[in-house]
């Protein structure tokens, strides 16, 4: 029992580190600043063709305040759903495409209009590319087919009206959380 309670506390330990030891310099050498214009230029090109909204996201690691109560990454790409305001879109149809470095670990959240029309499966498809490409190290390609994943859902679900106003109700700058 002992044994077991060590290997906890040094995991937990070990992950406290890892969290702390990844921060901005990290995420700027896996995604460089015009990386992140690329992205950012995708998400607007993207958006003119369907009336959703897709958030970019990179978090270096987790707050303290998330390590301490050993909170997952899905926990976190939640809550930044909700501050990065992606499920308040007119059609519910906002994507969050969460990259939490510290852990590797990849969140794909959707909004409630959006996880109606289109099975988990496909998301886990778009999360699968995009973690082999990060396993190789190429972040922005990574990104850039995930984006590219979601587009052709939100085209084929939420194709935008020829003659509809284009609304973009969210930012489509990278958030980078350091």
């Amino acid at each position: 029992m002992q044994a077991e309670q060590q290997r906890g506390l040094g995991a937990r330990l070990a992950r406290l580190l890892r969290h702390r030891w990844i921060d901005e310099r990290a995420v700027r050498r896996a995604l460089p600043a015009e990386a992140l214009q690329r992205l950012e230029a995708q998400v607007v090109q993207s958006e003119r063709h369907h009336s959703g909204e897709i958030r970019l996201c990179v978090e270096a690691g987790l707050p303290l305040s998330y390590l301490r109560r050993g909170a997952t990454p899905r926990e976190r790409a939640l809550a930044v759903f909700g501050k990065l305001r992606v499920w308040d879109t007119e059609h519910n149809n906002g994507v969050l495409i969460y990259l939490l470095m510290a852990d590797h670990a990849i969140e794909l959240v959707v909004d409630r209009g959006l996880a109606r029309v289109v099975a988990p499966g496909h998301w886990a498809d778009i999360v699968a590319g995009l973690s082999g490409d990060l396993r190789q190290g190429h972040f922005e390609r990574g990104l850039a087919r995930a984006v590219a994943g979601v587009d052709a859902v939100l085209v084929q679900h939420y194709p935008m009206a020829t003659d509809a106003p284009n609304v973009n109700e969210l930012a489509n700058a990278v958030h980078v959380i350091a």
